[in-house]
């Protein structure tokens, strides 16, 4: 336990990062991409893989262990990647997300997710993932790719997009992620801007939408519309694994969230195994907003009350699960 917080870690991934797994050089830009992530912003006193012990197929249970056996984590959503235009299995497999949630099925969430851009497969893939095997959630990547060459959808797209926010609905699902920011590979830093969340979020007022990476770089846009429409929300996946070598960058972006949109609408995501979890959650826990950006800002101060929150209990929230409840149950 970090201090008296709930632990709800909302992203780690299945990765299959075997060069064999990616359909050409667009695919194996991308893991590059990711590697150069984890090997830039490990701290010193950390891990820091080669490149031929990351570059291989993670499993289940090496993802099991490093956020529940090493780190102060006390539930996981499992999260897949629909990528099978760039991966042979799309790069984290929904059936291994599957498999891990129900491996421990009362501290582990799986999330589906398709690619909209397949119509109606992708509708019955979403009531399959339900059904059968108990998506909670959908995350969605807006950049698909047709032999490499990006093809672009968006959130506002009442041909593409909607009729999967219905089926969501239709579903009982009310809760949807999607991949902002971060360009990875040959995807186009214009299909990863945050325009698009305005319409999805003004037309499907019920349903609960997070934008993953904060939408870095696009930042202050996301805070204009997380402050605008209240079903928005942001995930600080990857955003935080700055907080140690870019201390300064973090608070910076922290303090724009805390600013325009509170505490109650940040949620924590650890991206294992980009990243060993625990580093930055301890990291996280003892952090600070430097005095003077709070004085020459405005930015609110990282209270224990909003780690908390940020750690946890929102996620818990969105999910439609008391706080209370939800740590008695585990950690009685």
């Amino acid at each position: 336990m970090i201090g008296d917080a709930f632990v709800f870690d909302c992203v780690a991934h299945v990765f299959n990062f075997d060069k064999k797994n990616a359909l050409g050089a667009a695919g194996e830009q991308f893991i590059d991409h990711l590697y150069a992530f984890h090997a830039a912003l490990t701290p010193e006193g950390q891990t820091v893989l080669s490149s031929d012990d990351y570059m291989r197929q993670w499993t289940r249970e090496e993802i099991h262990r490093m956020v529940f056996d090493e780190s102060d984590t006390d539930m996981l959503v499992a999260q897949p990647l629909p990528l099978t235009d760039l991966f042979r299995d799309g790069l984290s497999p929904w059936e291994e997300c599957a498999e891990l949630a129900s491996r421990d099925p009362e501290r582990t969430i799986f999330w589906g997710s398709v690619n909209p851009l397949e119509g109606r497969r992708a509708l019955d893939l979403m009531e399959r993932q339900v059904h059968e095997f108990g998506a909670r959630a959908f995350k969605f990547y807006n950049t698909r790719y047709d032999y490499g060459s990006p093809l672009a959808w968006r959130m506002d797209d009442p041909q593409i997009a909607f009729p999967a926010f219905e089926k969501a609905r239709e579903l009982g699902v009310d809760l949807i992620g999607v991949h902002k920011g971060v360009p990875l590979g040959p995807q186009p830093i214009q299909h990863t801007q945050t325009w698009d969340m305005d319409g999805a979020a003004a037309n499907f007022p019920d349903l609960n939408f997070v934008i993953f990476h904060v939408g870095l770089p696009f930042i202050d846009e996301v805070c204009w519309q997380l402050i605008r429409f209240p079903n928005l929300y942001a995930s600080i996946a990857a955003t935080l694994n700055f907080i140690v070598r870019a201390p300064r960058q973090f608070a910076e972006n922290l303090g724009k969230l805390l600013f325009w949109c509170g505490e109650d609408k940040i949620v924590y995501g650890s991206e294992t195994p980009i990243w060993h979890p625990q580093w930055a959650l301890q990291a996280f826990w003892d952090f600070q907003i430097p005095q003077d950006l709070v004085d020459g800002y405005g930015y609110p101060q990282l209270t224990e009350q909003a780690k908390r929150k940020i750690l946890g209990e929102n996620l818990l929230r969105l999910h439609g699960m008391d706080v209370e409840d939800t740590r008695a149950r585990l950690r009685g």
